[in-house]
């Protein structure tokens, strides 16, 4: 069930738009995986929008889903997260989107906002890392970072860069991926999840440090908190939104994955968040 939602966004038809002409066309969505994740884990959102008249696009960072690199052979947050700027890059000079991130997808978020702001109508960051620099300092580390060590020996480690180097990726350990990452999700989609998650560069995300520039104020943010994570942790999700305040901050009655535990809910919120940013009126032009 949605459990709250705070501070009500500020945009509506009679108001305007700060940020330039309201389009009449639906919104585009780009949704982004966390780490091990892939562009599969939308799947539920995806058919829920298109089913609706969204544009969707579900990006795969390197190493996941159907990309080819190996998770060890990444050692920079750059080349991890350069399926998305290529993707941004890509898009028409004019166009919007509406950028969502899960998780670790959060960093990804945040990088495309210091490089493509203007190209960005809307963040929203979903249980995800919301630090502006990304990891400067032990304090983004504690609120950034997912910290299982109360589960036990939980994750499968990989030493690209040889055993007596830092761990270069990690994939939580099959037996516990339903216990941890997806409790409250449907049977069905936890199996799913175990048969195609894939290890993450952690040391590629260890990496994620960005400049401040100013341009990542320009693009307004929102974080959908998930109160029954076992990842990302409560007090980390309150920590970051207080060091880092977005325009609202929603709350649903999840587990760390909503896009299986609570699709509707999640859509729900995606869909009310593009009606205040993107003018009420979604009805295509006349031809």
């Amino acid at each position: 069930m949605l459990v709250k939602e705070e501070k009500a966004m500020a945009v509506s038809e009679e108001s305007g738009d700060p940020r330039g002409t309201i389009p009449l066309l639906k919104p585009h969505f780009v949704l982004v995986h966390g780490i091990g994740g892939g562009a599969w884990c939308w799947y539920k959102i995806r058919c829920l929008m298109e089913n609706s008249g969204y544009k969707v696009s579900c990006i795969d960072l390197k190493s996941a889903g159907i990309d080819h690199s190996h998770a060890d052979s990444l050692l920079s947050f750059h080349d991890y997260n350069q399926p998305l700027m290529d993707f941004l890059s890509a898009l028409p000079e004019k166009e919007q989107v509406i950028l969502v991130g899960h998780s670790a997808g959060g960093l990804s978020v945040t990088e495309a906002c210091h490089k493509f702001a203007k190209k960005i109508r809307l963040a929203v960051y979903v249980a995800a890392t919301m630090l502006k620099l990304g990891f400067c300092t032990d304090e983004d580390l504690k609120h950034g970072v997912p910290d299982l060590s109360e589960f036990g020996d939980v994750y499968e480690l990989g030493f690209g860069l040889g055993e007596d180097k830092p761990p270069t990726s990690a994939l939580v350990k099959k037996e516990f991926q339903r216990k941890i990452i997806y409790p409250l999700s449907p049977h069905e989609d936890s199996t799913l999840a175990c048969m195609l998650l894939r290890p993450g560069p952690i040391e590629a995300l260890r990496s994620a440090r960005f400049v401040e520039d100013g341009e990542v104020e320009k693009v307004p943010r929102m974080y959908i908190r998930t109160s029954h994570d076992h990842v990302m942790k409560a007090e980390q999700q309150e920590a970051m939104i207080k060091r880092w305040p977005p325009l609202s901050v929603c709350e649903l009655d999840s587990d760390h994955s909503p896009f299986f535990s609570t699709p509707f809910l999640l859509f729900g919120l995606l869909v009310k968040a593009a009606t205040l940013h993107f003018g009420c009126n979604f009805s295509n032009p006349a031809s």
